[in-house]
């Protein structure tokens, strides 16, 4: 039986990949920062830092205090989350494999050494030299790509097309300071409509909306941000209400690709760049 895999990042595009492994019978540890920074909370294993555990689509991600308790507890369709920013659990323990799904748009100390198979979703990873494999994350034709040399096509800070939207459906945090929310993930918000307040030490600052539609994510009660942060995402469609808790088309697509790789490592049909 192949040993648990280790997952770093757990926002709404990895939790994508945690399930599809999960549910495909594989044992998945997650390991995350302190203050996850999600904005599609309802469909992200990170909220588990902040609740202990946390429920995506029927799976309970449960949070584990050390390596140890989480290899004594983790099982297929039963993720388990560590609070380990910095993968120090993998001096005890050396995985099969492991996938960067923190989505940070550059390596933050991911190396092929890591494990047998390394996966990295989205830029900032050179395939065959920084990992063994990248995974193309940008909406488009590309989505999905499996890449064996080279690199996913560079971040464009520009948001996918949805609903004829895209950088104006991203809000972003105005100022520095302490975020607290007027409006929950579901809430259905006027262009021009504040959804939250930002904190300050010199009062607070309204953080509002471009567009109108269904707030999509928004970030947790309480976090601090930072000038341009951000904040919270706004679906235009109407009917978009009972997509906030359910995994995007997008995370599916980029987790498909995910197995594809670990089903063919599990049988032994990589050969060569997987090998350290």
């Amino acid at each position: 039986m192949m040993k648990p895999i280790i997952v770093r990042g757990a926002g709404d595009l990895a939790t994508g990949t945690i399930y599809r492994l999960s549910k495909s019978g594989y044992s998945v540890i997650v390991l995350e920062s302190q203050k996850p920074s999600a904005i599609r909370r309802q469909v992200s294993f990170c909220q588990a830092v902040y609740e202990g555990k946390m429920e995506v689509e029927g799976m309970i991600c449960t949070k584990a205090e050390s390596i140890e308790k989480a290899l004594e507890i983790v099982e297929p369709g039963k993720p388990v989350l560590l609070v380990d920013e910095e993968a120090h659990c993998l001096k005890k323990y050396h995985p099969e494999i492991l996938v960067d799904g923190i989505l940070a748009k550059k390596n933050l100390g991911t190396k092929r050494k890591m494990a047998d198979l390394t996966i990295a979703l989205g830029p900032g990873f050179e395939a065959g030299k920084d990992v063994d494999y990248v995974i193309e994350t940008k909406r488009g034709h590309y989505l999905g790509k499996i890449i064996k040399q080279g690199f996913a096509i560079p971040n464009t800070g520009v948001p996918g097309i949805i609903g004829g939207y895209g950088k104006e459906r991203v809000i972003h945090a105005p100022c520095r300071g302490v975020f607290h929310q007027h409006h929950e993930i579901g809430d259905w918000v006027e262009a021009g409509q504040s959804i939250g307040w930002i904190e300050t030490e010199t009062g607070a600052v309204e953080v509002r909306t471009e567009i109108s539609g269904v707030l999509r994510g928004i970030i947790q009660e309480g976090y601090e941000v930072t000038e341009h942060f951000k904040t919270a995402d706004v679906d235009p469609r109407k009917e978009s209400r009972e997509y906030c808790a359910l995994i995007s088309d997008k995370a599916r697509c980029i987790a498909g690709s995910v197995l594809e790789l670990v089903s063919a490592f599990e049988k032994g049909m990589l050969k060569g760049n997987h090998e350290n």
